[in-house]
Order: structure tokens, then sequence, then C-alpha cells
């Protein structure tokens, strides 16, 4: 069975939950009303993962819709996407990159979703303007590396994926190109059965680095199936990177967190970024994590890692760019950098901000 067939028995509807959450369908109006807004696609594969006794399963809240996500607060562009697009479907924020949004579509739409705006939903901001979109990378020699995203890259056809592929590895400047996905996590068979996508990356991995960056968030993900997945990609020379999001209820514990990054080196996979979780409508409220808390969250979780495992950074990415959360100075003073910015005069910066235990997010131009 090809993996397009498979994905046709994900759940999408309400009453494929009803037999095994009950809740959800108490009142079935506002559940409605909840997917015309979010659609839910959950793989039967993932589904699988859910310890279906416990309603606090982290799996559970990652792709299970839930009454909390019809508080709308927040933003749904939160990192200043649409003023980064330079062309219909792909955006220059950082000097050395281009992020395509190659497709609106993932295996899963995962609740937490910081483009919840469009998932499934609007194919306005994905890319359709391929030429286009090649000669800009080609032309700008600043440009070092690009990030295939969307959506989820891999779920585009092998065919789509060896047009970026084959254009992309002859561009000279290039050092590398990285696509984003979470099918190793969600959807692992797509790697793993599809010995034609493998061969892609080992026939293109040749040329041009490849780079895939997944996304892990709690150690009941990392199963045989995904491991496999890993290996395979590993295999035909792709250097596979994760970049977790602290999530309230899902891997907000040092414990839990520092399995996940054990587990991740254990097989290979370089614990890259740990994102605070964006303040997106629908979001916010749900699955943020304040920062003085996340910050000591993420260090005893460092704590119990080798030297492989602590080659990660705090990350919160707002619309002046990537900024590290560095430290506490005092109890409620925390330091923050800038990893990555968009504005040349803001690279490297320091600055401080004085933080309440219930703050969770550091707004654009706010720095001292």
């Amino acid at each position: 069975m090809s993996w397009q067939k498979e994905l046709t028995a994900n759940l999408h509807q309400l009453k494929q939950l009803e037999p095994y959450f009950p809740d959800l369908v108490k009142d079935r109006i506002t559940s409605e009303e909840l997917l015309s807004r979010y659609p839910m696609s959950i793989p039967t594969y993932y589904f699988s993962l859910i310890d279906r006794d416990n309603p606090d399963d982290p799996i559970r809240k990652m792709c299970v819709p839930s009454f909390e996500e019809m508080d709308v607060s927040g933003d749904f562009d939160t990192s200043g996407e649409s003023d980064n697009t330079v062309i219909t479907g792909m955006q220059h924020k950082y000097r050395q990159t281009a992020l395509i949004l190659s497709t609106n579509r993932c295996a899963m739409y995962c609740r937490h979703c910081f483009r919840k705006r469009m998932v499934g939903l609007s194919d306005q901001e994905v890319a359709k303007h391929f030429d286009e979109i090649m000669e800009y990378i080609r032309v700008h020699e600043e440009i070092t590396n690009v990030l295939v995203s969307g959506g989820d890259a891999f779920l585009n056809s092998n065919q789509v994926l060896g047009k970026y592929l084959e254009r992309l590895s002859a561009i000279e400047h290039l050092d590398l190109i990285r696509f984003g996905t979470r099918l190793p996590v969600v959807f692992p068979q797509r790697i793993s059965e599809d010995e034609e996508l493998l061969d892609l990356l080992r026939t293109y991995g040749a040329k041009k680095q490849i780079y895939v960056v997944t996304q892990f968030n709690h150690p009941n993900e990392i199963t045989p199936e995904s491991v496999k997945a890993i290996q395979k990609m590993q295999e035909a020379g792709v250097v596979v990177k994760n970049q977790t999001v602290l999530l309230k209820g899902v891997n907000n514990d040092s414990d839990v967190l520092g399995l996940l990054l054990r587990k991740l080196t254990r097989v290979g996979v370089v614990p890259y970024y740990i994102f605070q979780c964006r303040p997106v409508a629908s979001v916010k409220n749900h699955f943020q994590v304040p920062l003085l808390e996340g910050y000591d969250i993420v260090e005893k979780a460092k704590q119990q890692q080798n030297g492989q495992g602590k080659c990660l950074k705090y990350i919160l990415s707002n619309q002046d760019g990537k900024i590290e959360i560095v430290g506490k100075v005092g109890s409620a003073t925390m330091l923050f950098k800038y990893h990555q910015a968009k504005l040349p005069e803001n690279q490297s910066k320091l600055f401080s901000m004085e933080l309440s235990p219930a703050d969770c997010w550091v707004e654009a131009g706010v720095r001292k």
C-alpha cells in the first residue's frame, strides 16, 4: 500500500473519536465548530501511541482537539512571516537563509501548530512560483542554506521533492539543503517504506549536504518505527536534527524532557533548539509555559545529558529574530541574546528583562 493510500485512513471526523473520548463529544456543536476552524487529521499509527485510559496523555494533547482551542487570544503570525515574504511562499528573514512554504498539508495537524492560520486550511501562502523562487535564491549569493518547510515538506510527492533537490543542489553558493518534517514522529512509514524517497536523498545528498529537521516532543514518540525512519535517512547520508517545542502538559517536566534528549542522542539525532511555544491564537493559553519556569525545566533537563545532549539552545522566535533565553540574574531578571536577528544592528546583542512568574513571551522591540 502506498503512503498516500495509508493516509486516507487518518482520523478526520468527530464520530471517529467518540468511542475513545466521549468527553469531547458531550458538546457536539462546539466540537464541530472547533473542527471547522482547525481541521483534525491523525494517522492511525500516531493515534495508536495514545494511552486512552489517561485523560492527560501527552500524545493525545498534541493530536486530539481540545475545547481550550476555542480561546482565540493571541496572534496568528507571531514571527512576522508575512513581513518577511519576498515571493509568495518564500521568506527571507535572515541573511543566510531562505524559507520555502512548499505545502499547507501535514500528515497530522498538531494542536500546537504555530502556522494554525494556514495548515490544512489555506494555500494562499504556499509556494506557487517555483522558477521565480529558484532564481531569487540563485542571484542572492548571501543565501547559504534553504529550508523547505510547510506544512510538512515530506508530504510533497517524490516528484516535487526531486524537483526541489535537483534545482537547489545545482546552486553553488548553497552549503546545504534543509527539510522541515514531522513525519519521522507521526507517520514514519512514509520514510522507512519509501525507497524512492531514500534514493532521492542519497543521490542529491552526494551533491549537497541534506539536513532533516524534525520535532520530537515527548519520549513516547520515539518508537521502533520512528527510529527505523531515522536510521534509514542516516544511512542515506542525511543529518537528522531535532527542534522540540516546550509544551504545557506534554514535556514541561525536566525528567520527561531530559529523557527525550537522551533518547534522541542515543539514536544519533542532534538536539538543536528547544522552542518557547509561541503565543498563537488558540494555542497560547493552552500550551505556553512561563519563561522563568521554562528556563528551570530546560536547565535541569540539560544537567541530565552528556556533552552531546547539551548542544542545544532554549529559543524564543519573534518578529525581531531568534532570541536565546540565556539565564537568570537573581530570581526574576532574565538575560537574553539575539541568536539570529532580522536587523543587522541586533546581531548577537544581549539584553535583560524583569519578568513576572506569568510572563510567557518577549514582544518584538522590547529590550533594555
